[in-house]
C-alpha cells in the first residue's frame, strides 16, 4: 500500500474501524463465545475486506472489532514488524482508526495482530495477541468432512490425529510437524495455533495474555483464555521438542547481530555463502542492540 494514499473523499463515511458496528458487534459476541469454550471454533460472519483472503483478513476483522481510542497497536508478520504484511496492516488500521497509536516496542503494545509468530517478551495480562490463522481445524488433514470433525471435536475423538503423528513416527523416528503442531486446549479441545513454530507452541500454556485467533477465508475464531493449559499432543515416550539450533558441537547457536541465544532464529546466507542466524522477533533484537550500545557509551565516559 502507498504510505501517502488516503480514503477517498467520496467515502469519507467510514465508520471507526472500518467495519459497520453490527459487524463489530456480531464479532464482538463470537469472541467472547470462543473465550468461555476454549479451543473451539467459533463460527461468524465473516466480511469482504478491501484486501484479498488469506493476507490476514481474520486477524484484522477481530483487531478492528476490538480496537479502540487509546488503545496502542502493534502488527508483526513473522516477526518482523517491517515486513509488506505488516506493514500494509498497519497503514490500513491508521487510516480506519484515528486516534489509535502505533508502536513496533512488544511492552508498549496493548493489541498486537501477528502473522506465523509470538513476539519473544513474555506478554502480559493486559495484552492481548490476535494470530492471523490460514486454516483452524488441525482434524482436516485426517477427515474432509467439516460435519464429521464437528462430531470428533465434540466427542473428543483425537484418534485419528494421534494415528498420523504415529506413524510420523514409524517413518521417520520423530514427528515431522514443524508449524501448526495440534495442542489440546483446558483438556479438551485441540486446535490449529496457526503456522507457528513449535518455539512457540509451549508460549500458548498459561499464557496470562489473552490469545485469539482468526481464519477469515474458513469464517471462524478460537481462543486460549488467559492462564489456560495448552498441552501438544504426544506421547508418553515420545515428548514434544522445539527446533533445535544446536552447531556441530553442541553449542546453541546464537543472533549475529545481538547475540542471542534465547530467541527463535532465522536463517540467511550472506555473500560469502556462510551461514548467519539472526532473531526472528525484529523488534527483540533491536532492544537488545539498543541495551548493549547504551551500556559501551555508560562504559566509556
Amino acid at each position: 500500500m502507498n504510505p501517502y494514499y488516503e480514503l477517498p473523499q467520496d467515502e469519507a463515511g467510514y465508520s471507526f474501524g472500518f467495519l459497520d458496528e453490527y459487524a463489530k458487534r456480531e464479532v464482538r459476541r463470537n469472541i467472547l463465545k470462543a473465550i468461555c469454550i476454549p479451543g473451539y471454533q467459533t463460527p461468524y460472519a465473516s466480511r469482504e475486506m478491501p484486501m484479498g483472503r488469506g493476507f490476514g483478513t481474520g486477524g484484522l476483522q477481530l483487531t478492528l472489532s476490538l480496537i479502540g481510542r487509546g488503545d496502542t497497536l502493534k502488527v508483526i508478520d513473522q516477526g518482523a514488524d517491517d515486513s509488506v504484511n505488516a506493514v500494509n496492516l498497519r497503514h490500513f488500521i491508521e487510516l480506519t482508526c484515528p486516534g489509535v497509536d502505533t508502536t513496533e516496542r512488544t511492552q508498549d503494545a496493548t493489541l498486537i495482530q501477528s502473522r506465523h509468530r509470538f513476539p519473544e517478551m513474555r506478554m502480559t495480562s493486559a495484552q492481548t495477541l490476535v494470530l492471523q490463522v490460514p486454516y483452524p481445524d488441525p482434524l482436516v488433514v485426517v477427515e474432509p468432512s467439516e460435519a464429521r470433525r464437528k462430531i470428533m471435536h465434540g466427542e473428543g475423538d483425537y484418534s485419528r490425529l494421534l494415528t498420523k503423528l504415529y506413524e510420523d513416527i514409524v517413518h521417520f523416528d520423530e514427528i515431522t510437524i514443524s508449524h501448526r503442531y495440534p495442542t489440546r486446549i483446558n483438556g479438551h479441545y485441540v486446535l490449529d495455533p496457526s503456522p507457528i513454530p513449535r518455539f512457540d507452541v509451549p508460549k500458548l500454556h498459561q499464557s496470562p495474555a489473552l490469545i485469539l485467533f482468526g481464519a477469515g477465508r474458513e469464517k471462524k475464531i478460537y481462543a486460549v483464555p488467559p492462564y489456560t493449559n495448552a498441552e501438544p499432543l504426544v506421547f508418553e515416550d515420545v515428548p514434544f521438542r522445539t527446533e533445535d539450533f544446536s552447531d556441530a558441537q553442541g553449542r546453541r547457536r546464537s543472533c549475529h547481530r545481538c547475540g542471542a541465544t534465547d530467541s527463535f532464529l532465522d536463517e540467511f546466507t550472506n555473500n560469502d555463502g556462510e551461514r548467519i542466524y539472526q532473531c526472528s522477533d525484529s523488534d527483540y533484537c533491536h532492544q537488545r542492540l539498543s541495551t548493549q550500545h547504551s551500556a559501551v557509551n555508560e562504559a566509556s565516559r
